[in-house]
């Protein structure tokens, strides 16, 4: 009897990452907002960026990404050397499970926290340890509760995904404060431009040697197609996740195309301030349908449902009129829908559907 070779610790408990849907059998038009996606795309500057780089992909790309790391530096008020860039923020969370948890440690998450923190800690061989939130917003208690000698890292988005909801500044400082010297807190801010007022960590990590914060340009920028994050730590972390980062994780696309959208500074104003507008709106026109739904602080609504019984039946009847949500089951939240904020005729078909479902169960 042959033998094949066994996969590391951890590998096969990792359950397959499910993104949002993207077509529905039948149509060839879908208004999909299952994803948070930006709705109106990348800028005119980011668009003419890629085009540019046609002529020369023949050419390897810069390793150390400068130029974008300068480009984040001047807009951001950061220090560039302190900035590490990767293959959407994923990579950079891949990064720090990498080379800080790994077999007989521990990482913490949350029990409606981003799936790819459980992946990546399983990946590295580490064990993830899942704490409850309250009312869908993180328990810096129960987290704090929750850490022991074996604990590495601390996996939290602000604001969250799936559910919008975020932690004030006093709180995460009580976080930070908390955890002893050898373990990370990791503050995920692919949302946080959304949020009024939210550095995403900024003055966290320069305040402190153990708190990491990443970003991404999928979200305000509309460069998900792209894959493209970043991080921003200490240097001495930097220095550490530089050291298993691949030479040319970056396409010189990717680089140039994310350096033209971070410096577009007034379209990226004008998206948050549109996301803001119509996010207010959809927020309460789903609350004028008797539905439960927090505020949101980032590009999507939450809509809870009475049972998960009516969530699904009004996910498969916004799926039979071509509108795609995500169902968010698998992070602890069956009754609830997640609804990308798109634009405002995505958001009133939306509520014409739902509306429409609820008067027809009256």
């Amino acid at each position: 009897m042959t033998r094949s070779p066994s996969p590391q610790p951890g590998i096969m408990e990792i359950k397959l990452y499910q993104g949002g849907a993207s077509r529905v059998e039948g149509r060839d038009q879908v208004i999909k907002l299952s994803s948070n996606e930006n709705p109106f795309g990348p800028s005119k500057a980011a668009q003419a960026a890629f085009a540019e780089t046609a002529a020369t992909l023949h050419r390897y790309p810069a390793t150390d990404h400068a130029d974008l790391r300068a480009a984040i530096g001047a807009v951001r008020g950061l220090d560039p050397d302190r900035i590490i860039c990767g293959a959407g923020s994923d990579e950079i969370i891949a990064f720090l499970c990498q080379c800080y948890a790994g077999p007989g440690c521990e990482v913490i998450i949350t029990e409606h926290g981003f799936s790819m923190y459980r992946i990546s800690a399983l990946a590295a061989g580490a064990t993830p340890v899942e704490v409850a939130e309250r009312e869908r917003v993180v328990d810096v208690g129960a987290i704090l509760a929750a850490v022991t000698e074996r604990t590495r890292l601390v996996f939290i988005a602000n604001p969250a995904n799936p559910t919008g909801t975020m932690l004030p500044n006093v709180e995460l400082e009580r976080l930070a404060d908390g955890l002893p010297p050898e373990c990370l807190l990791v503050l995920d801010g692919a949302y946080a431009e959304f949020a009024a007022g939210y550095d995403g960590g900024a003055a966290l990590v320069e305040a402190r040697d153990n708190v990491v914060m990443t970003r991404t340009f999928s979200k305000l920028y509309g460069l998900g197609g792209l894959r493209i994050g970043w991080g921003y730590a200490p240097r001495v972390i930097i220095d550490v996740l530089n050291r298993v980062r691949g030479p040319f994780n970056l396409s010189a696309t990717q680089l140039a195309t994310a350096e033209a959208a971070v410096r577009d500074e007034a379209y990226a104003a004008w998206y948050i301030g549109e996301n803001a507008r119509l996010r207010a709106w959809l927020t309460g026109a789903l609350r004028d349908l008797g539905l439960g739904c927090d505020d949101s602080h980032a590009n999507f609504v939450l809509a809870r449902f009475a049972s998960e019984k009516e969530a699904n039946a009004n996910e498969a009847r916004l799926r039979g009129e071509g509108i795609l949500v995500r169902k968010v089951a698998g992070y602890n939240l069956p009754n609830c829908l997640r609804i990308t904020v798109g634009d405002a005729p995505d958001c009133r078909r939306v509520v014409a559907v739902i509306g429409a479902g609820r008067e027809a169960a009256a």
